[in-house]
C-alpha cells in the first residue's frame, strides 16, 4: 500500500485562504443592500403615501386650522390625520337621525344616475361585505388548489363560503368556497374560483407569507414545520454571532 492510500496517516487540512480585500467589500456591500433595501424601499413607499394623502387633504383644509400655514417646516402625514378625524365625523353624523337621512337622500339621487349607480352600488356591497366580515376568516386562510388543471396546484386565499345563485345552482358540487387565486408578482389582480370544499388543501401558513412566496416567484419559502419564537430568537442570535466573527 502507497503512503498516500495509507489510512492511518494523519491527514493535513489546509487552512482556508484569507479573503481579500475587495472580497470582504464585495460581501459588506452585499450584505448592506440585504439591509438596506427594504427598508429604504418601506421608508420610500410610507413617504409617498403620505404625500399624496397630504397634497389631496390639505386643499380642502381652511388656512386657518392648517398647521402648515404657521410651521416653519412641512410635516408629512398632517393630511392623514385631517382625513381620519373626518371620516370619523361622517361616521358618528350618519348614527343620527338627521344624518341617516341625508345620507338617504343622497343615495336617492345617486340612484337616478345610470352609470354612477352601477359604481356606487358594486363598490358599497364590497366594502359593507369587507367590514361586515372583519374578525371572521375571511381572506385570512391559505390553500391548495389545482389550477389550471389536475395534477397541478397554485396557492390560493379562501374568501368566504360561497352563497347564492352559484351555490344553489350547482349543488351537485357540495359545499363550495370562494378563493382569490392571486398572479405572480403582482398578487393584487387574480381570478375568483368558486371550488367545491373538499377539492381544497388548507395550509397553515399565514397570509403575508403565502404573499411572500406569490410575489417572490417561490424564492421565498415558509419555515415548515412553522418556527417557534424561541427558535426564531435562536437562530437571530446565531447569524449574530456568524456576523460578529466574520465581521
Amino acid at each position: 500500500m502507497s503512503p498516500e492510500n495509507d489510512p492511518s496517516r494523519p491527514v493535513l487540512i489546509r487552512p482556508a485562504p484569507r479573503s481579500t480585500f475587495w472580497q470582504r467589500a464585495r460581501n459588506n456591500f452585499l450584505t448592506g443592500i440585504v439591509i438596506f433595501a427594504p427598508i429604504s424601499i418601506t421608508i420610500y413607499l410610507v413617504w409617498l403615501f403620505l404625500n399624496f394623502v397630504d397634497s389631496w387633504v390639505l386643499r380642502y383644509v381652511p388656512k386657518a386650522y392648517n398647521p402648515a400655514e404657521y410651521l416653519p417646516i412641512s410635516i408629512p402625514g398632517i393630511g392623514v390625520v385631517f382625513f381620519f378625524f373626518f371620516v370619523a365625523a361622517l361616521g358618528g353624523l350618519t348614527k343620527g337621525f338627521f344624518g341617516r337621512q341625508l345620507f338617504r337622500f343622497g343615495e336617492s339621487i345617486v340612484d337616478r344616475m345610470p352609470v354612477v349607480r352601477s359604481i356606487y352600488t358594486t363598490l358599497k356591497q364590497i366594502v359593507e361585505t369587507i367590514f361586515a366580515r372583519e374578525g371572521q376568516d375571511s381572506f385570512e386562510q391559505v390553500c391548495l388548489i389545482e389550477y389550471p388543471r389536475r395534477g397541478i396546484w397554485a396557492v390560493a386565499f379562501v374568501t368566504t363560503e360561497t352563497a347564492g345563485e352559484i351555490a344553489e345552482k350547482n349543488a351537485a358540487a357540495g359545499n363550495m368556497v370562494s378563493v382569490f387565486l392571486p398572479t405572480t408578482p403582482n398578487p393584487t389582480s387574480g381570478f375568483l374560483l368558486f371550488v367545491p370544499k373538499d377539492d381544497i388543501i388548507l395550509l397553515e401558513m399565514s397570509v403575508e407569507e403565502a404573499a411572500k412566496q406569490v410575489i417572490s416567484a417561490g424564492l421565498v419559502t415558509p419555515p415548515w414545520p412553522p418556527l417557534t419564537r424561541a427558535q426564531k430568537e435562536a437562530l437571530q442570535r446565531e447569524k449574530d454571532r456568524r456576523e460578529a466573527m466574520e465581521g
